[in-house]
């Protein structure tokens, strides 16, 4: 390293948190000058938001999951009650999981938990179940997070006892498809066995929702709330994330500290003394023309560039502006984990075009202080592989070499560096990109906590699932008569003739529907409804 690199190195860092977090930029080229109204706008809007303004105006709601790990900054005394009295609700309930003194239908202790969600329901207890992961841990985990039938039959055929399985089914409204088709079908499995699915089930969701209305006719065994001023993405904090991640015997309240203490450090209002604050900037000048990688060197972090994927596209991904100017704000964040992307796509990332920037993660401590029980295997893990050099030592030559390659090429990076990898540490890690996303979007004048693509996605969605049911009742009332996609396309007033045929063929090829004949040229078929 010259010394000039050297140099910059030191001016361009922010060691925190006791030293147990440390935040490099000094491999970004470019100028970091940082305009008084960007700061300002920044520094304005999170304090807006702390503050309990519903900043998120297209659905007239507060945004209030910093007040989760800090319910002593919420708004009124009324929500910080609420805050403390949920996660004494979740210790409490977790206990009796953990002890025994509350059992399923059959009688017999909880051994497993399998989560039903998606997004930002599902993404965040992934995330900390696999960074957590250790064969001593109170409970299996298993997750369904989609509405994939064969996906859904796979993981429940992976679980070892339905009898002694927890199902938590997370859905803010209670009406997200993908959500509710999971919780049906692991229903109609669970009856199949004759099973009381209610004593199995815990509903965390919206209180007066459809989920909740179900959850309490049906006689589940929990309800816990979801609130409305609390997105999908950032709901990690609340009983979304919090609930899965105790009953995994997850430290929840060294989660929660390392994302105050976060939150504390980011409330500075000088860049250099505020990493998520730089950090912002930073994208807003790489996202111009860059995508960024995610690249954790630490195989329990390979969920981060999924769980970065939602957190930073949904929020930051936006057509207009608060004003309602076309801007097209966001980033594109897709990852690997090191060394794997060595072998993967560093190639194209050093040598080909040069439209990214990386954020490397790493974390220093090697000893793995999660796996009580396999002690010999970590120490045996943690000897040489050849004189002088362990595992480890090539985990991080690999990284520092793969940045310096980078950096020798032109591609810009930041390094976030972990002494350790435990609960306060991920939270911190966490909460400091949630900071870095409120950040650029009061920067960049959007709404982080909208999703109108969200939103219109699924009523394409609703479109073509009602457009298959309008097919199946057509072809229904003339049993027999072979159909083109031009005749229903006309019998049903419709020019969706693309989705009309793709619904056919999926019904062909899953025997619902005959083809007239197979050899034919695929675009003059006809279909049968069979009997």
């Amino acid at each position: 390293m010259s010394k000039e690199r050297w140099n910059d190195f030191k001016k361009r860092s922010w060691i925190g948190l006791n030293e147990q977090f440390f935040f490099d930029y000094s491999c970004i080229h470019e100028s970091l000058d940082f305009p008084v109204d960007k700061r300002n706008s920044a520094l304005e809007g999170m304090r807006r938001l702390e503050q309990g303004e519903r900043v998120n105006q297209d659905e007239d709601r507060m945004v209030g999951h910093y007040w989760l790990r800090a319910p002593e900054l919420a708004p009124t005394s009324e929500l910080a009650s609420a805050i403390e009295e949920e996660r004494s609700r979740i210790q409490g309930f977790v206990a009796q999981i953990h002890k025994g003194a509350l059992r399923s239908g059959a009688g017999k202790s909880f051994t497993s938990l399998l989560l039903i969600g998606i997004g930002g329901s599902a993404l965040g207890p992934q995330l900390m179940a696999d960074i957590f992961h250790t064969p001593q841990r109170p409970l299996h985990f298993f997750a369904i997070d989609n509405t994939d039938p064969e996906g859904i039959a796979h993981t429940v055929s992976q679980i070892p006892s339905l009898e002694e399985t927890l199902v938590l089914v997370v859905s803010k409204s209670g009406g997200t498809k993908e959500t509710r088709n999971g919780m049906i079908l692991v229903e109609k499995i669970f009856e199949k066995q004759g099973l009381s699915f209610p004593k199995h089930a815990v509903a965390i969701t919206g209180k007066g929702s459809l989920l909740d209305i179900y959850a309490q006719e049906q006689g589940w065994i929990e309800r816990f709330p979801m609130w409305d001023w609390v997105g999908g993405r950032t709901s990690l904090w609340s009983a979304v994330g919090l609930l899965p991640a105790a009953l995994l015997g997850i430290n929840i309240d060294a989660l929660l500290e390392g994302a105050r203490e976060m939150d504390q450090c980011t409330r500075g209002e000088q860049p250099e003394e505020n990493p998520a604050l730089m950090l912002a900037r930073i994208w807003q000048i790489m996202a111009a023309s860059r995508d960024m990688v995610v690249l954790p060197y630490r195989d329990r972090l390979l969920l981060l560039s999924r769980y970065l994927q939602q957190l930073i596209m949904e929020s930051l991904g936006k057509e207009c502006d608060l004003d309602g100017n076309r801007v097209h704000e966001g980033i594109a964040v897709y990852g690997n984990k090191g060394s794997t992307d060595q072998h993967a796509y560093v190639q194209q990332l050093r040598d080909g075009r040069d439209n990214v920037f990386l954020s490397f993660v790493e974390v220093l401590e090697e000893s793995v202080g999660f796996d009580k029980g396999a002690e010999q295997l970590v120490h045996i893990c943690k000897e040489e592989v050849e004189e002088g050099m362990t595992a480890g030592d090539y985990l991080q030559g690999f990284l520092l070499g793969t940045q310096r390659a980078l950096f020798d090429s032109g591609r810009p990076s930041v390094m976030i560096s972990l002494r350790s990898l435990n609960e306060f540490s991920v939270g911190a890690l966490l909460a400091f990109f949630e900071r870095a996303v409120s950040f650029y979007a009061s920067m960049a004048n959007i709404n982080a906590y909208n999703q109108p693509g969200v939103e219109a996605g699924k009523k394409a969605a609703e479109r073509v699932v009602q457009l298959k049911k309008d097919i199946v009742h057509l072809m229904s009332q003339e049993a027999g008569r072979y159909q083109s996609v031009d005749e229903l396309a006309h019998a049903l007033s419709s020019d969706e003739r693309f989705e009309i045929f793709k619904i056919l063929e999926r019904l062909a090829a899953n025997g619902v529907v005959a083809v007239s004949d197979e050899s034919e040229e695929v675009f003059l078929r006809q279909y049968c409804l069979r009997n």
